[in-house]
């Protein structure tokens, strides 16, 4: 099947949440919850005290053309949030709308935001504007990822039609850190040494408030060895290229990769490396990582 049913091209939907982060007693709550159309959160978990793990969730399963979907976050001084999601956000081949993911992420002085939903796949012929702002304030601390699948690797299917207009921004006190847009339209930009040398998975993983030990810490790390909860370890996977760098105090780590599996591994052996180092807490993965 190449896309989504034709059926759904006709089921838009326009889904808004809005949560806001906040300490009570030392534990970190859902202070305040609205939501239009499908686009909530499960309970709350508390798995290592304090902190806070929240799970996206989006009923649906897939994006079609026209649909909108936004997320605005704000974790308020004290607080400590790790939000992510059950599965991959699928977006579908489009007869011609667009659709949009919209996400703002505010984090307050004090406040500590980790943010590591599942990839997105978009399907060729998809059209998406996916758009991410971070905005800090000074003594915020970010850690958080993004992962695109530019087509179906695994039936070798390229993102050869469609549009990918792919956007993040991060900002402290309204200075910008990092202004960042990744454009692939009709295949354009999916090869050779300026595009995505012929990968169709792209990663950023960022942290805040990082330093040049940190940043040693993390090019120490052989690459690709970290171990994801549940994975089957009886065929090798593939490395995937990847750098980092410091940006300030914005530590900042860009990969490519023929799959999504040796991203997704790499960025929590890294998390796991830089969690201790930064938010002086080992890390603890969502159970929704292990199945």
């Amino acid at each position: 099947m190449s896309g989504a049913p034709a059926a759904a091209e006709n089921a838009r939907w326009q889904a808004r949440l809005e949560l806001g982060l906040a300490d009570r007693a030392g534990r970190t709550v859902v202070a305040h919850q609205r939501h239009q159309g499908p686009l909530t959160v499960q309970r709350p978990f508390y798995p290592e005290g304090a902190p806070c793990h929240l799970y996206l969730l989006h009923p649906p399963g897939g994006v079609v053309g026209g649909d909108r979907l936004e997320v605005r976050v704000r974790v308020e001084a004290g607080a400590h949030a790790l939000i992510t999601t059950p599965g991959a956000a699928k977006f579908y081949r489009s007869a011609g709308p667009r659709a949009d993911q919209v996400q703002h992420l505010e984090v307050a002085a004090g406040g500590v935001l980790e943010w590591f939903p599942q990839e997105n796949i978009l399907f060729p012929g998809a059209q998406l504007c996916a758009s991410t702002a971070v905005d800090l304030a000074p003594g915020a601390r970010f850690l958080g990822a993004e992962v695109h699948c530019l087509g179906r690797p695994a039936i070798s299917e390229r993102f050869a039609q469609g549009r990918a207009d792919l956007r993040l921004r991060v900002s402290r006190a309204g200075v910008p850190l990092l202004l960042e847009r990744l454009l692939v339209t009709a295949g354009q930009g999916l090869d050779g040494p300026t595009g995505l040398r012929g990968l169709p998975v792209t990663g950023t993983l960022l942290a805040s408030g990082a330093d040049a030990s940190d940043l040693a810490a993390v090019r120490a790390h052989p690459g690709g060895a970290g171990d994801r909860p549940g994975a089957d370890h009886t065929r090798a996977a593939p490395t995937p290229l990847w750098a980092a760098t410091l940006l300030g105090d914005l530590l900042m780590v860009r990969t490519l990769a023929p799959t999504t599996e040796p991203v997704q591994r790499l960025f929590i052996a890294l998390w796991g490396i830089l969690r201790p180092r930064l938010l002086g807490r080992p890390a603890c993965p969502p159970r929704i990582w292990a199945t």
